[in-house]
């Protein structure tokens, strides 16, 4: 009797021991329906005045020696800043984004070979927020007139340009729903939700790139009208609808 009961106490047990290895029970589940989808992508323009500009006007050295480009190149960087000062430009609208110097191997004008000798060159670089556009002609005469021999990427740009810009996505949705709809008007099947959108800013500047000698040929680039005209400021969308 005893050995019976064993017996079924052991088989118990393995009944349980195999029960908790076995794996989970599955239940058979429908597969999600795969969404359908249709991406589009639509623009919005905003064309602006530009109010604002901004420039880079620089000193470039050349020396015998280091002590001696940075010496003269610190001075003439001094004064061009003193007049911009003196223009009108506000303290914090005149930044250093640039200094530099370096070695450079002089070569023999006949031979074209390094003669051993080296020169150094000193840069620096001032960036520059000129917020009257109609004075900038007379800007760049003041600064090539003190010195300055370098004027490089005049960028044009609207301080208050959010409420265009705004807009001009609004613009941009509108063209996206307009496209989806010819699509699956089209492909005879119906617009459902918005499932994605993303949007791109594309603000690209005029620019006028010179670079001033100093004395005469300076001046004549500096004196060169600057005509900022219309900006046009791109806004791209990229829009994913469900179709049905």
């Amino acid at each position: 009797m005893k050995t019976k009961s064993i017996f079924v106490v052991a088989v118990a047990l393995l009944a349980l021991v195999l029960s908790a290895c076995a794996g989970p029970t599955t239940i058979n589940q429908e597969a999600q329906p795969t969404v359908r989808t249709v991406s589009v992508s639509g623009s919005g323009l905003a064309y602006l005045v530009p109010d604002i500009a901004y420039i880079y006007v620089g000193e470039h050295t050349e020396k015998p020696s280091a002590s001696e480009a940075m010496t003269e190149n610190n001075a003439q960087t001094q004064k061009m800043i003193q007049a911009l000062t003196d223009f009108g430009i506000d303290a914090k609208d005149i930044r250093t984004t640039n200094f530099s110097i370096w070695p450079m191997d002089k070569y023999d004008p006949a031979s074209g070979l390094p003669t051993g000798e080296k020169t150094y060159s000193v840069d620096n670089t001032v960036y520059v927020t000129m917020r009257e556009l109609d004075k900038l002609g007379s800007l760049l005469d003041t600064v090539v007139a003190a010195g300055a021999n370098t004027v490089n990427s005049i960028q044009f740009d609207v301080a208050d340009k959010d409420s265009a810009l705004k807009q001009a996505r609004a613009d941009a949705l509108k063209d996206a729903k307009s496209k989806a709809e010819e699509l699956s008007s089209v492909a005879g099947v119906s617009l459902g939700e918005i499932q994605t959108i993303t949007f791109v800013d594309n603000q690209p500047y005029p620019l006028f790139d010179g670079r001033g000698g100093g004395g005469g040929g300076g001046a004549e680039a500096a004196a060169v009208p600057i005509a900022p005209g219309q900006l046009t400021f791109v806004v791209t969308v990229n829009v994913t609808y469900e179709i049905k």
